[in-house]
């Protein structure tokens, strides 16, 4: 997290009530700013946030709504846009409700951005995408600059990719045609207490299994690789790219580029949490559908938000399957 403010800052933090939002607004508000958060608590959870909170107002709305009538008159000195439909369980069970939130949301804060900052300018404003909108693109590590690469229309694993793109298309585009201070996070794998296996996310449904003695259940045949992120790493840099104006109207992968198999961290959830719970391989077609597609690895190229604002993620990857362990057991106790 940046130093404190010299002055305090309105922010506006959509789906903050989230998991990666949630944490953020944790930071700004221990920061000294006042943070506004719109929620429709579809997927992120009231518990996340403070019960009560001096800088703090939230929002239960859909955001379409909110920005045209609760928040209509309000202006920000600062963005963060997090509100979408993510999990691919989430995507390929319901791909309308994914498509529609992702690309009407975004079209409506785009829009709102630009005449809600200070006095009426517009509000520098932070868009979350996704490491999906590289596709299956067979690179890697994965740049920003390269080409992507998407499966049939009829396969819905793809629709959410899509709908992040053009979300990055969008927010790219405000930013050439009405100066909109922009920046495009693209988050790969981010994970950490508050997260929740109801939507596909695999750490946070090996911890449970492992704390329920339950089979930890590996889809696919293990050997696909991802890049783990804590959410606090992640959160933490987020204002410090928005208050950068050389970050504006770029794309940035944000993450760690170790990587890990699925089967090892499957392994690594047992060890850390002494489980005897064992694995299970499941296919894809058991897991999900016929035809569904998955990458082999998922691995970004750092170098560019590197040079731009220092990032360098430093908390292990078994420290967070700890601190997911002590969340989750906090949950049900």
């Amino acid at each position: 997290m940046p130093s404190t403010p010299i002055h305090s800052q309105r922010v506006l933090v959509t789906g903050g009530a989230g998991f990666i939002g949630s944490h953020l607004t944790d930071l700004l508000l221990s920061a000294g700013h006042r943070v506004v958060v719109v929620d429709d608590l579809s997927t992120g959870r009231r518990t996340n946030l403070p019960a009560a909170h001096p800088l703090l107002t939230v929002v239960h709305d859909s955001l379409e709504h909110a920005l045209a009538t609760t928040l209509r008159n309000e202006h920000f000195d600062a963005i963060h846009h997090l509100a979408a439909a993510v999990g691919v369980r989430l995507v390929v069970d319901d791909p309308i409700r994914s498509i529609n939130t992702n690309i009407h949301a975004a079209g409506a804060l785009l829009e709102y951005a630009v005449t809600h900052g200070p006095a009426g300018a517009p509000a520098p404003t932070l868009i979350a995408s996704s490491s999906e909108v590289y596709g299956k693109a067979a690179k890697s590590p994965f740049s920003e600059e390269d080409d992507v690469v998407y499966g049939p229309t009829h396969v819905a694993r793809w629709s959410y990719a899509c709908s992040k793109a053009i979300d990055e298309y969008l927010a790219l585009a405000y930013h050439r045609q009405h100066g909109l201070p922009v920046v495009v996070a693209r988050f790969f794998n981010t994970v950490g207490p508050r997260q929740v296996g109801d939507y596909g996310m695999v750490l946070p449904r090996f911890v449970a299994s492992a704390l329920a003695g339950r089979p930890l259940e590996v889809h696919g045949d293990g050997n696909q690789s991802r890049c783990f992120c804590d959410v606090r790493d992640v959160s933490g840099i987020l204002p410090k790219l928005l208050a950068t104006p050389t970050c504006y109207g770029r794309v940035f992968n944000i993450g760690t580029d170790r990587d890990i198999t699925i089967r090892e961290l499957a392994d690594m959830v047992l060890r850390v949490t002494g489980s005897s719970s064992g694995v299970r391989i499941v296919p894809y077609a058991e897991a999900y559908t016929s035809g569904f597609e998955d990458l082999r690895q998922r691995r970004p190229d750092l170098g560019r938000i590197r040079q731009a604002v220092g990032f360098c993620p430093t908390i292990p990857l078994e420290a967070t399957i700890q601190d997911v362990a002590v969340w989750l057991r906090g949950r049900v106790s």
